[in-house]
């Protein structure tokens, strides 16, 4: 019986010491060679073909190579000369109300899809479907199809015939104002569909159940929307005016093929100069100092957006 209860004892007090650690070796966190040496090439492709490329087209902008033969270093003078050029200042005016024309938008059509379509329709994912399609067409596809509406001959006028609307009839790309106007167009069109996608996952994380707890309280849809459904997809907001804005200052494609900068440069954006001044007119130099500040551009609003769209919890 003692020898039962000295084992019993035993038994307790084991149970009572703290467990012991197991010796062996400390868990290392240093990355060794073995891990990483197998994503050198990559790395390597990487810094050559964007780095080292982006610092010698940056180096370049100094200069006034032409693309062949020697250059001249001539520091600050290309970037006095888009100052000083009421054409390229007109291109900088340009990129800037189509990128943020675009930024609004988009943005605000393509969240007026996302709710729309979120819930409560049974057709929502054909909807959906039919909304985004635009997006999977190239954009000079796309911007060579609208070219066709809007001709003076083409669907839009004929359309407005019918109507009897016959004193609205423009040349809508030979017009400055409606030629940028149709660009812009052409650019929200085809974007809604990604910008609702983006939103939709953001809708889809917003619980029903604090919807269905904000109505029952006596809330609105508008209510509702800016009390509830707003903080919750914040995420989704910062990705989609970053992408959108991002998009909007590099747009090329679109302007190429509806006017190709015309009529008259009224159209022409810092893009289409850059592409201009470097291939066309064979200024290098010039054109590397376009694209320099168009970079710088993206760079300064990116990170500005992003501060303003943060989320803040």
């Amino acid at each position: 019986m003692s020898v039962v209860t000295t084992q019993t004892t035993a038994a307790a007090a084991q149970l009572d010491r703290p467990p012991r650690r197991r010796r062996g070796k400390a868990t290392s966190y240093r990355l060794s060679f073995g891990h990483w040496w197998w994503a050198l090439p990559a790395v390597v492709l990487v810094i050559v073909t964007i780095y080292v490329t982006t610092a010698f087209g940056a180096f370049y902008a100094f200069t006034d190579w032409s693309g062949i033969g020697k250059w001249n270093w001539v520091g600050l003078e290309n970037f006095q000369k888009i100052f000083k050029n009421p054409e390229m200042l007109g291109s900088l005016k340009n990129t800037l109300i189509l990128a943020f024309g675009f930024l609004v938008l988009s943005n605000v059509i393509g969240l007026g899809f996302a709710l729309a379509l979120n819930r409560g329709l049974k057709s929502r994912y054909v909807l959906r479907t039919l909304v985004f399609m635009p997006v999977v067409i190239a954009p000079i596809a796309v911007s060579y199809i609208w070219k066709f509406v809007f001709a003076y001959d083409g669907p839009l006028n004929q359309t407005l015939a019918l109507l009897g609307l016959e004193q609205y009839q423009q040349d809508w790309l030979a017009e400055p104002t409606l030629a940028l106007a149709a660009i812009l167009i052409v650019m929200v069109w085809q974007s809604i569909g990604f910008a609702m996608v983006i939103y939709l996952a953001g809708l889809a994380t917003v619980p029903q159940e604090i919807e269905e707890a904000a109505a029952l309280d006596g809330a609105g849809p508008i209510r509702r929307f800016f009390s509830v459904v707003w903080y919750q997809i914040q995420p989704s907001i910062a990705i989609a005016t970053t992408l959108s804005l991002i998009q909007g200052l590099r747009v090329f494609d679109q302007v190429m093929a509806l006017t190709a900068g015309g009529p008259a440069g009224a159209t022409q954006t810092l893009a289409t100069q850059v592409y201009q001044q470097t291939f066309q007119f064979g200024n290098f130099g010039f054109g590397a100092a376009l694209a320099l500040m168009l970079s710088l551009l993206i760079l300064v609003f990116t990170v500005a957006q992003q501060r303003l769209t943060r989320d803040r919890d």
